[in-house]
């Protein structure tokens, strides 16, 4: 609540000098009767020129006093507590935290107690020293940013200049969260492949992890742990192929309606409707599959004969198609009403029906666009954990067969990572490996999207 207050102070502030900006524009524009910008434009920048320094001390000083705190408390804890063979600092950590955020489990030893009494002391002494520095910071900058407004300041370029900083900082801030997350993915994944041969794991038909020590690496023991991802990679590309069967057709044809049959009131309601899918959370998608489609084909299939099971991929692929079809229809139709109108009045020109346009000349125009929106559908379809825990199990089964229970990767990486983990144990770790080559395959399906786009662009261009 108080980093709440605290930046509804500094909000207040900025907007403050936003209107003492305009003001000193509105002043100035009657003594010259001149200014190079539009009086908002100073305010802007009186605005942002007290917002973004405190700002950027706030964020500072709150992520740092955490670090801060953490090295500190260090030496409040008691020697023999240190110097035993079971200590974890990290746990310790967790408890003092916990007593300081009052989640207290049973009853603490004592100098946990005073540990985190003394960290309530120094966060309340942190937000003094947060709150003054913010708003100091805020009144100076913000002042400083006031004073500059004169005849001949051009606010504009100014406001321009610090937008776009921002921007390049936003882009920069997220190549290195994307480079982060790499890293700590693969770090994690050489550690299990320190433990599990490289080619066990992507050559392996059985996955059955067990939670073992570090010391799987040729053992020879039987009984062992299996890390072969092959039944969860054949999974994953099972349901994912089924979902794409529903959700391109679908998705490419209404798309193809909707922009070039329907008249302006069926797109004005039918587009929204069809969007809606899209923000229907996954976990009702989950139980919609699990307690309705599943049944469904099990007694279905049980009419005809064929032995379908109560968590098959089939239930999976069908519900989840559904779940992707506004990904392909919408970004399809933005990109099939994108296509110039003189081609298909060139087209009509030559003699050419309308569907013959459409499918000879606009699909072929918007054709990087389809393939883009497919492979974002693909992303999501291979990213989804929900539907699949929920409808189609956790049994990693090598199969092909759609009417049989199978399981994915994302759904083995949430099984695995649930609970208290032992980050030394192959099992854990192995949810790393997997999200690695998850990314990896996820990769090469842009890399190649990205090829189809080129090509085609050039030829269309």
């Amino acid at each position: 609540m108080f980093n709440l207050y605290l930046l509804f102070v500094i909000i207040l502030i900025s907007l403050l000098f936003y209107f003492f900006g305009v003001n000193n524009a509105k002043k100035l524009k009657l003594q010259n009767n001149k200014l190079h910008s539009l009086k908002h434009y100073y305010g802007f920048f009186a605005l942002l020129y007290s917002l973004l320094p405190s700002l950027g001390v706030y964020f500072i000083l709150t992520i740092g006093d955490d670090i801060l705190f953490s090295n500190m408390i260090k030496i409040y804890i008691p020697t023999d507590i240190i110097n035993s063979k079971d200590f974890n600092f990290t746990i310790a950590l967790a408890q003092i935290n916990n007593s300081v955020d009052g989640l207290i489990f049973g009853t603490p030893p004592a100098w946990v107690i005073n540990a985190a009494n003394i960290w309530k002391s120094w966060v309340i002494k942190s937000h003094i020293i947060t709150s003054i520095l913010c708003i100091v910071t805020s009144l100076i900058s913000g002042y400083l940013g006031y004073s500059k407004i004169n005849h001949n300041f051009r606010s504009r370029n100014a406001v321009e200049k610090i937008v776009i900083s921002l921007l390049a900082i936003s882009s920069i801030i997220a190549i290195l969260t994307t480079v982060g997350i790499i890293f700590s993915v693969a770090f994690e994944s050489i550690r299990f492949f320190a433990l599990i041969p490289i080619d066990e794991f992507l050559f392996g038909t059985v996955w059955n992890p067990q939670f073992e020590g570090a010391e799987r690496a040729g053992s020879g023991q039987e009984g062992l742990s299996q890390y072969g991802s092959l039944p969860l990679f054949a999974g994953t590309f099972l349901i994912s192929f089924i979902a794409l069967c529903v959700s391109v057709p679908i998705g490419l044809y209404s798309a193809v309606y909707l922009s070039e049959y329907a008249s302006k009131k069926e797109r004005a309601f039918f587009k929204p409707l069809l969007e809606i899918l899209a923000g229907v959370p996954t976990v009702v998608y989950g139980f919609f599959a699990a307690l309705t489609v599943a049944p469904f084909l099990r007694n279905s299939g049980s009419l005809i004969g064929l032995d379908i099971a109560s968590e098959s991929a089939m239930a999976a692929g069908l519900v989840m198609g559904v779940m992707i079809i506004p990904f392909i229809s919408s970004l399809s139709d933005d990109v099939i009403n994108a296509v110039p109108q003189s081609l298909r009045d060139a087209g009509y020109g030559l003699g050419s029906t309308k569907s013959e346009t459409i499918l000879q000349i606009v699909i072929p125009a918007a054709l990087p666009g389809v393939v883009a929106s497919i492979i974002l559908a693909v992303s999501r379809a291979i990213g989804e954990t929900m539907i699949v825990v929920m409808a189609a199990g956790l049994a990693a089964n090598l199969t092909g067969n759609p009417l049989e229970a199978v399981t994915t990767v994302t759904a083995q990486i949430i099984t695995i990572l649930v609970g208290d983990q032992e980050f030394e144990s192959a099992k854990t770790l192995s949810a790393f490996a997997l999200a690695l080559t998850l990314i990896i395959i996820t990769l090469g399906l842009n890399f190649f999207a990205l090829h189809v786009v080129k090509k085609y662009r050039e030829q269309y261009e």
